[in-house]
């Protein structure tokens, strides 16, 4: 098939997909506010809206209906779903919106969420303008970014860790370097003019193999979405061996808790932590908490050493003005 036509094929697939999955979340998925869409066992629907958390839309789908659409989704990306495998995990065609659905027996009824890509990037700026960010910390990571640190981001689910890489990214781009990206689904983007994206394949590519791989594609900088195993590792080796300016996020509540995740993920490969490694690969700890209008940058702290019982941190505090 020539590729225009195919093109054509995949926006009508597309379409028919937002359509089969009725008015209600076809407009959710096309408003720029709305960030994810979530089904519950009883059949609520929930959105989550960009700034007011999540609301319940007061609408019901029927069983049938929500099994209907996880079984469409799993069709259109070539999956199995049935009750021995019950759990699809999937990106929606051609928009990107990660897919999580689940069908008995695991849960009681349907259940699904769909959580769409960035529409458009959150600025260091707009975070200090609507008050999540303070000033001075944004100076600090604009600083950061130019003096090429390791930054880790930490913070719990849907805290915003990956809108705030993407808002660190705005800035890795303007400095010219080579950014190779390693993700499991697209969510970040970077509008560096020099820019290689990887992505993990299930049975194909894990991310250890990618971060591997990513060290003979020349980069300057390695950003890793998210560090869910071993590849943390190889992640830090990378950073502490010619290639700084790193950026990755994990999940944890406290900046602290960040690196001791880092710890139980390395032993995943290596029976003894590297204390010594994540304290020189690792500059800067970023944690942010909260969420919708809570959400709020708590602390930034610098990663001096590991004294051989926990790793010291110091506060970038703001500085106070002379008179």
């Amino acid at each position: 098939m020539p590729a225009p036509e195919r093109l054509v094929v995949i926006d009508r697939q597309s379409r028919m997909l937002r359509t089969a999955m009725g008015p209600l979340i076809a407009e959710a998925l096309a408003d720029p506010d709305v960030i994810e869409v979530l089904l519950n066992p009883c059949g609520s629907l929930w959105l989550d809206r960009r700034g007011k958390g999540r609301v319940d839309t007061g609408v019901k789908l029927s069983e049938e209906d929500a099994e209907r659409i996880i079984r469409l989704v799993a069709s259109h990306v070539r999956q199995e779903c049935h009750a021995a495998r019950p759990i699809v995990s999937a990106e929606l065609p051609e928009t990107g919106e990660r897919f999580e659905g689940v069908l008995p027996p695991v849960v009681r009824k349907p259940v699904f969420a769909i959580r769409k890509p960035a529409a458009a990037i959150y600025r260091l700026a707009d975070y200090v303008r609507d008050g999540i960010l303070a000033a001075h910390h944004a100076d600090a990571l604009r600083a950061a970014v130019r003096s090429r640190a390791n930054m880790l981001i930490v913070g719990g689910t849907s805290t915003g860790k990956t809108t705030l890489a993407n808002a660190l990214l705005d800035e890795i781009a303007t400095t010219g370097d080579r950014v190779v990206i390693i993700e499991d689904t697209r969510e970040l983007r970077c509008t560096a003019k020099d820019m290689v994206s990887l992505r993990t394949k299930e049975g194909v590519a894990a991310m250890s193999d990618l971060v591997r791989s990513t060290l003979r594609l020349r980069p300057d900088r390695i950003v890793v979405g998210e560090v869910r195993g071993r590849e943390a590792l190889d992640m830090l080796k990378a950073w502490n061996t010619g290639h700084p300016g790193g950026l990755c996020t994990v999940h944890a509540n406290s900046a602290l808790g960040g690196l001791v995740r880092l710890e139980q993920l390395i032993q995943e490969a290596v029976i003894t932590v590297p204390h010594a490694l994540i304290a020189a690969a690792v500059d800067l700890v970023v944690f942010i908490a909260g969420r919708g209008s809570k959400r709020r940058v708590e602390a930034i702290d610098r990663v001096t050493g590991h004294d051989g019982r926990t790793y010291q941190l110091d506060a970038i505090e703001q500085k106070e003005e002379r008179p």
